[in-house]
């Protein structure tokens, strides 16, 4: 058992640790263990935290495209797309400005603008039973995504979706856990996911739920930044409306987006599209290379 004094004082540290860290060290404290603060991480030594992390969104044989839509992909050449995309249930007349070629058997085509393949409802057995199952998991991903509990009023409406700066910036990380806006959600100036540190099972393991109302919006020249071992695999943007990525601005994660997504000239993605309705890119680049490290 701990001293009055001593308790005084792990009450006041765990305070100035704040949000996880200091959950974790009153956890650890209320089992005993070593109240050592890790300084790169803020965790505490000894036993691992018992404090539960947000489980990902599991997107299934959606997570076979970098790009997945209902209603068509277009592209203002050149673009620049690494990984397969796909269409249904609309037919393969629906990816426009790619240049397709299509394959000996049918099952999928090729572009310029694709480092992988494109597949289409219209094309041979079995890439339409394959694209069907794929958007009835990128369905499921958005509504898993959308009802994710947040009882945290500090994650609600952070600044009325109004995002950079005290809001997300360098100095003020967005953290793993859920955050959730009753309305648009606007990217004015760089922000940060912040992991819980670069060792295996830190912050590779730590997810980041973006829950939105209304449309995502990110101005030009911004970026979306991960640090402390935070993945764009793990980042999930659930947007109930339409989402914008302006000219040259740079997005990380998984867009899971109820209508339409734009990419304007010069913007890029290192994620996914699995949006409802259509994909629309400007001179763009999407990659999907980084989820599989």
């Amino acid at each position: 058992m701990f001293s009055s004094k001593t308790c005084s004082v792990l009450l006041i540290l765990s305070l100035a640790l704040g949000g996880a860290s200091a959950r974790a060290l009153l956890t650890t404290v209320s089992a005993g263990g070593d109240v050592g603060a890790d300084a790169e991480t803020g965790n505490v030594g000894g036993a691992p935290s018992t404090v539960a992390k947000e489980p990902p969104v599991e997107i299934g044989s959606a997570g076979n495209y970098v790009m997945l839509t209902k209603t068509g992909i277009s592209t203002v050449p050149t673009s620049d797309i690494t990984g397969d995309m796909g269409v249904s249930p609309i037919a393969a007349t629906a990816m426009t400005g790619f240049s397709l070629t299509a394959d000996p058997t049918n099952k999928f085509s090729t572009s310029a603008q694709l480092t992988g393949q494109a597949f289409a409802a219209d094309y041979a057995t079995p890439t339409p039973a394959l694209l069907t199952t794929a958007v009835s998991d990128m369905e499921t991903a958005y509504t898993d995504a959308a009802g994710r509990a947040n009882e945290d009023a500090e994650r609600q409406n952070l600044n009325a979706g109004a995002l950079g700066g005290d809001y997300g910036g360098e100095f003020a990380p967005l953290t793993p856990g859920v955050y959730t806006f009753g309305s648009d959600v606007s990217i004015g100036a760089n922000i940060y996911f912040e992991g819980t540190g670069p060792v295996t099972g830190q912050g590779d393991t730590d997810v980041f739920i973006i829950q939105m109302t209304g449309n995502l919006m990110q101005v030009a020249n911004t970026r979306v930044i991960l640090r402390g071992g935070a993945l764009a695999k793990n980042i999930f943007w659930q947007v109930s409306g339409a989402a914008a990525i302006s000219e040259e601005a740079h997005m990380e994660g998984i867009l899971l987006v109820k209508t339409d997504v734009l990419f304007k000239t010069q913007s890029s993605l290192s994620g996914r599209v699995l949006a409802q309705t259509a994909c629309n890119l400007q001179e763009a680049t999407i990659s999907d290379a980084a989820l599989s490290e």
